[in-house]
């Protein structure tokens, strides 16, 4: 791969996670202060991203593998974006706001399928070359929440108050389209399924790997990973509004804090992997999100502030050892006959379903603890997904039989 191939896909990949993490981050803190957004109605806003996430397949595996240079409609997409983008950016209620995330979020998703397409496509040997190139996409998320907190204090009390991260919105739609206009110009990658193929729908799906749960361990672990993104949920959705409602100081910005740590722990797999095993590395990542969200319910802005830190940086080890893992696992047990097609089903199963049930609830629970002065009783909401991440992990430890996966990278 030539310098100016590798620069073209990092900077498509900083590009992209950057117009994510610019926006998605401080959704629930906007819609809650700036567009009086109850608990429901945020939980609706970030449902979207479930809905994106279960829509998207269709969207590469009928139209994008089998008619267009994947190049191309990413520029498309990055295009359509930008407008939504200045849309949201526009609205001034939930009801007007809510249509442009839904429609965004349907067209966003399949992206992040694209740029690894395309990134892949230009790799001799993915394993080794793919981990510079989406490193910097979590630069990208980390740039975003920098911007917001220290560049131009968007989050800050008095910009909340004033309405100002309603510029996150406008800086999205900017940076979309450059990504947009900038996507003609990456290297061409062709469509993948010759146009009179046949592709099923349950080969989008990855239906075609619901065989594979019929091994109890991986069953096991499917539901586990299903029931897992409920606690998972309530981060995305609760966690800046938190911060922000109890008075810490750019928390955007310290919330990348988690993003060094995805990178950190991302190093550091292979080697409890090897050492612990499947098994064990799983439960470690189940058991930091019951830490975490104590930690969130006891910690506060003043002098246990470092509690909230904390549990801001376990998200490496929340994410990287359950999902990472999971990823890996999946790929094990699959084989070459329904790798694609597992791996396909455990996204739509995890970012798809699970998360659209997880955002339902932390809604409903967010309500349920509103208090009449408009803050909230966050002890009591951070305890819920503390309490339910435990039961996953003791029904996981019960039910999951250990046995030998290797590391494959």
């Amino acid at each position: 791969m030539s310098t100016k191939t590798k620069f073209q896909l990092s900077f498509m990949m900083f590009l992209e996670f950057f117009i994510w993490g610019g926006w998605f981050v401080t959704l629930g803190t906007f819609l809650g202060n700036n567009l009086n957004a109850t608990g429901g109605e945020i939980a609706q806003a970030f449902s979207t991203q479930s809905w994106g996430a279960i829509i998207a397949p269709f969207i590469i595996g009928l139209i994008a593998d089998r008619y267009f240079n994947a190049e191309r409609i990413l520029g498309v997409l990055h295009l359509l974006g930008a407008i939504l983008m200045y849309q949201m950016y526009q609205a001034a209620d939930f009801a007007v706001f809510y249509p442009y995330v839904l429609v965004y979020m349907i067209v966003y998703m399949p992206t992040l399928a694209l740029v690894n397409s395309v990134s892949f496509n230009q790799m001799k040997d993915p394993s080794k070359e793919f981990a510079f190139v989406r490193v910097f996409g979590t630069i990208g998320w980390i740039v975003a929440g920098l911007i917001i907190s220290f560049v131009f204090f968007w989050d800050s009390s008095n910009g909340i108050q004033s309405g100002m991260l309603r510029n996150t919105f406008l800086m999205v739609a900017v940076a979309s389209a450059i990504l947009g206009l900038f996507s003609f110009t990456l290297p061409q990658t062709p469509p993948r399924i010759k146009k009179g193929e046949k592709v099923s729908i349950s080969g989008i799906l990855g239906l075609d790997a619901l065989k594979l749960l019929k091994d109890k361990n991986f069953l096991v672990f499917f539901i586990s990973s299903v029931l897992i993104c409920i606690p998972l949920a309530f981060y995305y959705q609760n966690a800046n509004p938190f911060l922000s409602e109890i008075g810490m100081n750019n928390p955007t910005g310290k919330m990348t804090i988690g993003q060094a740590s995805e990178v950190l722990f991302m190093l550091l797999l292979p080697y409890f992997f090897t050492k612990f095993g499947f098994k064990k590395t799983i439960m470690v990542g189940m058991l930091a999100w019951t830490v975490r969200y104590l930690l969130f319910a006891y910690g506060n802005a003043g002098d246990l502030a470092f509690m909230l830190i904390i549990g801001i940086a376990l998200h490496g080890i929340c994410y990287d050892f359950f999902f990472v893992s999971g990823q890996i696992y999946t790929d094990t047990k699959a084989g070459e006959k329904y790798k694609s097609a597992a791996q396909g089903l455990i996204t739509l199963a995890t970012y798809g379903v699970g998360m659209l049930i997880g955002f339902w609830i932390a809604g409903k629970i967010t309500d349920a603890f509103l208090i009449e002065n408009g803050s909230h009783d966050w002890k009591s909401i951070w305890v819920y997904p503390s309490g339910f991440a435990l039961v996953v992990l003791i029904l996981f430890a019960i039910l999951f039989k250990n046995e030998e996966v290797s590391y494959k990278t």
